[in-house]
């Protein structure tokens, strides 16, 4: 008979497997996507304004229009996630943003590329609490954090591939914006394919009663055959914990620390673009070359998301945070300090801080996954996501307002100082979760995760709010 321990042990220290790799293929699919269709509005904006004759208002608000959908998408997927399961809305999301994507290639007006921009953001938004909760329950212990963090560097992977293919595309004719636009559709055809068939969640069937799905989802993916009689007599989470948790007690200060970790990582990472022009010289990629280069400085980034992926385990996720927000700090003000300094050296910090940054971006979809329990773990990071976007919108708006009204270094001391605040937060309330199990770490009910030497024990008392204290 297999019990509790060694079926949560099954979950967690199961080898490594190919239905783990397809799903991490598989769920990468959504921060691509974002990526994509992100960067590639800046390019097709070139040709679109004097196209539609935009106004400066419908230009920002075509702009901005897929992060707004995603206010509202993340969320929404995240409640609709944990309700109805994770699965059929791992396809329909997709089918749903497909639609989206081709849609715009028939736009004849401002309005109606906004809305279709606007349906485009709240698909990739529901998708992130979709695809990283399936893959958060899947995946074993030892995988589970590179694996979400990986994600995060997908972003920077479909930027990337947005601007080489946008400027190809951007030479082909003055209707070349449509195809620019709808061409999203063909990447969002490969992975809803390869998503295709993908099994629920097991803990998320039975935590709603679904044993016999269960027992079939677990001989499939681990091979071991359980009887639904044990499924019955476990209970992943000691009870059930309702949505509105979200917003109180334990997990509203878990969600607090979250969305202000995540906010204070993301500012920062827009003020950094304003650097573009000079990272473009020192490259030696200007004019003709200017949408290779912005892939250049998006490849960095993308760099500094990967680097940071094999310390998740070996030094944990609060150790990497707090390295993260600190170093980047320092980065942030050295920038500040050498201004007008050549754009050589300026790449060099640049490259630090994207370096440095990386850490506390792939936690951002880590810490969620891993702090909440099944019943709300989508609407987490969902709820997460969608505030995520109000510091997107603060770095995209505010920044360049700054820099108009004050001078490029009192912006990126600013811009240090919002870093330097993400520091002393996750200093204070940042958890270590490496040794846990999905299980442990979620759980607040007569437990608290106390940090000891870096590795995370789960302690048998009840606590008011969060006690990540440290123990010499």
């Amino acid at each position: 008979m297999i019990g509790k321990a060694s079926l949560t042990e099954l979950f967690d220290n199961a080898p490594l497997n190919s239905f783990h790799k397809h799903l991490f293929v598989y769920s990468s699919g959504g921060p691509f996507l974002d990526g994509y269709v992100m960067g590639m509005i800046g390019i097709a904006l070139v040709q679109i304004t004097p196209y539609l004759e935009l106004s400066l208002f419908w230009e920002g608000m075509i702009g901005a229009a897929t992060l707004i959908g995603m206010f509202f998408g993340g969320f929404a997927g995240g409640w609709v996630t944990d309700k109805y399961g994770r699965s059929m809305l791992y396809t329909i999301d997709l089918i749903a943003l497909g639609i989206f994507s081709l849609g715009q290639f028939w736009a004849e007006s401002a309005p109606v590329l906004f809305l279709f921009r606007f349906l485009l953001g709240v698909a990739v938004g529901a998708d992130y609490p979709i695809a990283t909760a399936l893959l958060a329950e899947f995946t074993p212990k030892k995988y589970r954090g590179p694996f979400i963090g990986t994600l995060q560097a997908m972003w920077f992977v479909g930027a990337s591939v947005a601007y080489i293919v946008g400027d190809i595309l951007l030479r082909t004719g003055p209707d070349a914006w449509r195809w620019m636009l709808a061409s999203a559709t063909l990447p969002t055809v490969v992975f809803l394919f390869m998503r295709r068939n993908t099994p629920e969640s097991p803990r998320w069937l039975s935590m709603k009663g679904r044993y016999k799905e269960a027992q079939a989802v677990l001989k499939r993916v681990y091979d071991e055959d359980i009887s639904i009689e044990e499924l019955k007599s476990i209970n992943f989470e000691r009870k059930r914990v309702p949505l509105t948790s979200l917003f109180h007690s334990e997990y509203g200060t878990r969600m607090l620390f979250i969305t202000l970790f995540w906010t204070c990582a993301i500012v920062p990472l827009f003020a950094v673009y304003s650097f573009g022009p000079k990272i473009m010289v020192a490259l030696g990629l200007t004019g003709q070359f200017g949408h290779t280069g912005a892939a250049a400085i998006t490849f960095i980034f993308m760099l500094g998301c990967l680097f940071p992926l094999g310390l998740i385990n070996k030094i944990g996720r609060r150790s990497l945070l707090l390295h993260s927000f600190f170093w980047s700090a320092v980065a942030l003000s050295l920038l500040a300090f050498f201004t007008n300094s050549s754009p050589y050296l300026i790449l060099i910090l640049f490259s630090i801080y994207a370096l440095a940054t990386g850490g506390s971006q792939n936690l951002q979809f880590v810490y969620p996954n891993e702090l909440f329990p099944t019943e709300i773990r989508a609407s987490a990071v969902g709820l997460a996501s969608s505030i995520s976007r109000i510091g997107a919108a603060i770095g995209t708006y505010l920044v360049p307002l700054a820099l108009a009204r004050l001078e490029i270094r009192t912006t990126m001391m600013i811009a240090a100082g919002i870093t330097l605040l993400g520091f002393l937060v996750s200093l204070k309330m940042a958890p270590e979760t490496r040794n846990c199990s999905l299980e442990d770490a979620s759980r607040c009910e007569g437990k608290s995760l106390m940090v000891e030497g870096g590795v995370s024990h789960p302690q048998p008392e009840k606590v008011s709010t969060l006690s990540f204290q440290k123990r010499g």
